[in-house]
């Protein structure tokens, strides 16, 4: 019997199929698998079409690994392949005999099965040879259905060729054995005989093959002649049990799952103890054909907010997983779903490990974006507080997704945005605030602070609330980035009430207190000295009621802002354009222009303690704090 040479026409194109396409060693029990799965289909196929009496339930794919030969075996009992088929299916690389027959098979209209139906996985014909990754040599044995009933063997070890030869085997199908390779410094081969490792991989791979993939387990139980009051012993016995699931939960209809399936299918794979907050579960047809289920968890994980946490849904190709995390799938701002999609349109680059960013993803990725936003929409405004729960884990994401990418998700996400409100006392959408706006109303009102209760404090709240002005409370880093990228809402702009051109007064109040910042310029101008560049400017404000003083900002830059952008590690500060606002109304302010009138050089140490409590007031820590607590204790003696 004389070795053939591939006619793929070089060693090196194998060599490349081997090292260079796969990524992980472990694809290949995948490969493997499916190609058992596709040559079962075809027999299936065959027994329908042509009445052949077989049944479903009586195909299987087996698993036996044997460590003391170091082999593994995998067989099916589909269709069989002849000598020909064997010199054309595996003697050359990229024939696929999976491809031939899902375009041979006729379109017989709706009702009938379909090439899609039949799930044919394998098109490009390389799976099978991931098996020389992990193997030294592997060896055929096929026996077609149908045929004069002679089998034959396919065998090599690798890229210097194969033989074919005649051969005996009792049943119709396909048993490949692998001869796994030794152990080296790098690689631990024999791990692929372990019982529990195969287990796994099928877990992950092909658990949803419709076929089932059975394996003999070695398990252990006590000995039945074991007495109570002895001390146990156990033996070891071996039970053929069925590896994968066959049916995925996905592929299903709604009115047969539960909440108890949904969560219990969420928990045991996504590896989280608590259940999901929403479930979403979709099947599309159209411009794009895919299965999805999808998860928004209850609690972040603990990495979510940080730069190690990988966002993706797993993707599956035929019940058969490609991708751990196809990062394509799932948008920034909705990076917290866990889920998959299932879905034979994409097209899978040659190893089926990674895909080739086609039309088809794109328009999968628009389609869940626009089902998460759905779900979230839903939930808030049929179940608030199952919202509000979602909004305390994931609500900054949302925010950033705002603020990210210069607001181009702004239109699609703002109607998600919850804040607390000033006058409802809990959270309200930015649609919710506009229909109780005041007739003489025309902005939206914010505040920033650390939490609500300082903000509720802040002098130029009680100004607001005084008018009946309604205000929003953000207590997030990201929240006044991301209402200054929205720029307004309906029409009604954002706008901040500590910047400096709030402007609630009306006109005569302006009136009146542009004449007492007119009449005490001087006053103004030689505090505004004293202070040098920590302040923009220093003027009497007609908005604050009981306190003092205040500080408000000029230009985009906020205070908050200013705290927030200083608080990243970078050696570049920002800063704000700050304005001390001193009330007209307050003792105080009859006080320094007494001070003025009569001790001008004690009126940059009044200043500097008005700055520093206007800067407390804010939550922003003073600059010297010894300097500080010194010069109000001078005031005290």
């Amino acid at each position: 019997m004389s070795k053939k040479q591939f006619k793929a026409e070089s060693k090196r194109l194998l060599e490349l199929m081997i090292n260079s396409i796969y990524t992980h060693k472990e694809i290949f029990l995948r490969e493997l698998i499916s190609n058992a799965s596709d040559a079962t289909d075809k027999l299936y196929y065959k027994s329908m079409t042509e009445n052949l009496g077989l049944s479903r339930g009586e195909f299987e794919i087996f698993i036996i690994p044997d460590k003391e030969a170091k082999t593994l075996t995998v067989t099916d009992n589909g269709i069989g392949m002849t000598k020909e088929e064997l010199e054309k299916n595996l003697g050359v690389i990229a024939q696929s005999g999976s491809l031939n027959f899902k375009n041979d098979i006729p379109d017989k209209g709706e009702g009938s099965e379909s090439p899609d139906d039949m799930s044919i996985i394998g098109q490009f014909g390389v799976g099978f040879y991931s098996a020389f990754m992990v193997s030294k040599k592997v060896v055929v044995k096929s026996k077609p259905y149908g045929g004069d009933g002679e089998a034959f063997v396919w065998t090599s070890e690798g890229a210097d060729g194969y033989t074919v030869d005649s051969c005996s085997k009792e049943s119709v199908g396909t048993e490949i054995t692998l001869y796994i390779k030794d152990n080296t410094d790098d690689e631990r081969y024999d791990e692929f005989l372990e019982q529990y490792r195969i287990k796994n991989l099928i877990k992950k791979y092909s658990d949803y093959i419709r076929y089932p993939i059975r394996m003999e387990m070695k398990k252990s139980r006590l000995k039945e002649e074991t007495k109570d009051d002895d001390k146990p012993e156990y033996e070891d016995y071996t039970e053929t049990e069925t590896l994968n699931s066959m049916v995925p939960i996905w592929k299903r209809n709604k009115s047969e799952l539960s909440e108890e399936d949904y969560h219990g299918f969420y928990k045991d794979k996504f590896m989280d103890y608590t259940a999901p907050v929403s479930v979403i579960h979709d099947k599309t047809e159209g411009s794009a054909t895919y299965s999805a289920l999808m998860f928004i968890p209850k609690k972040a994980p603990f990495d979510y907010y940080t730069k190690e946490y990988e966002k993706g849904l797993q993707l599956y190709s035929s019940g058969v997983m490609i991708m751990e995390k196809c990062a394509d799938l799932l948008p920034d701002h909705f990076s917290f779903v866990k889920g998959l999609v299932d879905s034979e349109d994409l097209s899978l680059n040659i190893s089926r490990e990674m895909l080739q960013h086609d039309r088809q993803l794109k328009v999968i990725a628009k389609s869940i974006d626009r089902s998460i936003r759905s779900e979230l929409k839903k939930m808030l405004n049929n179940e608030r507080e199952k919202y509000k729960e979602f909004w305390k884990a994931f609500g900054a994401q949302i925010k950033f997704g705002i603020y990210n990418g210069f607001g181009a998700n702004s239109e699609n996400l703002r109607d998600l945005l919850i804040f607390y409100s000033s006058s409802e006392k809990d959270y309200a959408t930015i649609g919710e605030y506009v229909t109780r706006m005041k007739e003489n109303q025309d902005a939206i009102y914010y505040a920033c602070g650390e939490t609500f209760e300082r903000i509720d404090a802040l002098p130029q709240t009680e100004a607001l609330k005084d008018k009946g002005f309604e205000i929003l409370y953000l207590i997030e880093n990201v929240d006044e980035f991301c209402v200054q990228m929205l720029g307004e809402y309906d029409e009604k702009p954002f706008k901040s009430i500590q910047s400096a051109d709030l402007e609630i007064e009306d006109g005569d109040e302006k009136e009146e207190i542009k004449k007492i910042n007119d009449d005490a310029k001087p006053l103004l101008t030689l505090m505004k000295e004293s202070l040098g560049e920590r302040v923009a400017d220093v003027r009497v404000s007609g908005r604050l009621k009981s306190h003092p003083v205040c500080l408000s900002s000029s230009g985009a830059l906020s205070t908050q802002m200013e705290k927030v952008l200083n608080s990243m590690p970078t050696d570049k500060k920002a800063k704000a354009d700050k304005v001390l606002e001193i009330n007209s109304t307050h003792p105080i302010f009859g006080k320094l222009k007494e001070i003025y009138e009569n001790d001008r050089d004690a009126l940059g140490t009044y200043a500097d303690i008005l700055y520093n409590q206007a800067l407390l007031i804010e939550g922003i820590s003073v600059e010297n704090p010894a300097d500080f607590v010194s010069k109000m204790c001078a005031l005290m003696v």
